[in-house]
C-alpha cells in the first residue's frame, strides 16, 4: 500500500498535481506581498517576484493544454443532448482559455510584443470564465441527480451501500470541482471587468488557494 511518500510522488509526475502545486506558490506569495507591503518593501518585492514567476511557469506547464477539451469532446461528449451541449459550451470556453493563454504567455516573456498581453489576457479569461459557469452547471445538475438516485436506494429494502458510497464520493469530488471553478471564476472576472472585490490581492489569494487545494484533493491518488 502507497504511504505519504508515495502519493506525493505520484501526485507530482501529473500535469495538474505540480500545477496545484506552483499554484498555491502563486497565491500564498500574493499574499505574502500584500501582507508585507508597506512594512518589509524588500521582502514584499522578493514575494511579488516568486507571485509571478509562479504564475508565468504554470502558463509554460499548460502547453498544448487546451487539446483536453478538444479530446473530450472528440472522445465523450455527453449521455444526452443536453449534456452534449453543456459539453460544447464549456469545453470550448477552456479551449479558448488555454489557447490564448499560450499567447499570452509569450508576449509576457518577450518573444511576442508585450502589446498583445492586456487583450490577450482579456480573451483568455472571457473563454476561461464561460467554461466555468457551464462546468459549474453541468456539475450541479449531477450533484442533483446523485443525491436522487441516494435517496431511492435509501428507500429500498435491500440497500446497497456500495453504490451509495460511490455516489457519495462522486459528490465530494463534483462539490470540489464547483468550488474551484467557482473561485477561478473570480480571479478570472478581475481580468475582464476590473473592480475593487474581485482585484483586491485577499480576494484572488484566498480564491487562488481555494482553487488550488481543490485540486489537490481531486487529483491526490486515493
Amino acid at each position: 500500500m502507497n504511504d505519504t511518500v508515495d502519493k506525493l510522488v505520484i501526485f507530482l509526475a501529473k500535469r495538474d498535481g505540480i500545477d496545484k502545486l506552483v499554484k498555491t506558490f502563486q497565491y500564498v506569495s500574493k499574499l505574502v506581498n500584500w501582507r508585507v507591503e508597506k512594512t518589509r518593501p524588500e521582502f514584499a518585492h522578493r514575494a511579488k517576484q516568486w507571485e509571478v514567476a509562479s504564475g508565468l511557469s504554470r502558463k509554460a506547464f499548460r502547453t498544448g493544454r487546451f487539446l483536453t477539451g478538444f479530446n473530450a469532446l472528440r472522445r465523450s461528449p455527453g449521455p444526452t443532448p443536453a449534456f452534449r451541449l453543456l459539453a460544447v459550451l464549456a469545453n470550448s470556453g477552456e479551449m479558448v482559455y488555454f489557447f490564448f493563454d499560450h499567447i499570452l504567455w509569450l508576449s509576457r516573456v518577450g518573444v511576442l510584443d508585450a502589446k498583445l498581453a492586456r487583450r490577450m489576457s482579456f480573451v483568455s479569461a472571457f473563454g476561461e470564465s464561460v467554461g466555468y459557469v457551464f462546468f459549474v452547471i453541468s456539475d450541479l445538475i449531477l450533484i442533483s441527480r446523485g443525491i436522487r438516485a441516494e435517496r431511492k436506494l435509501a428507500k429500498e429494502k435491500d440497500e446497497n451501500e456500495e453504490e451509495m458510497k460511490k455516489i457519495r464520493a462522486d459528490r465530494v469530488m463534483r462539490l470540489m470541482a464547483v468550488a474551484a471553478n467557482i473561485a477561478d471564476l473570480i480571479i478570472a472576472l478581475a481580468d475582464i471587468e476590473p473592480n475593487p472585490f474581485c482585484c483586491h490581492a485577499v480576494t484572488l489569494g484566498i480564491s487562488g488557494l481555494v482553487s488550488a487545494w481543490a485540486g489537490w484533493y481531486r487529483n491526490w491518488p486515493s
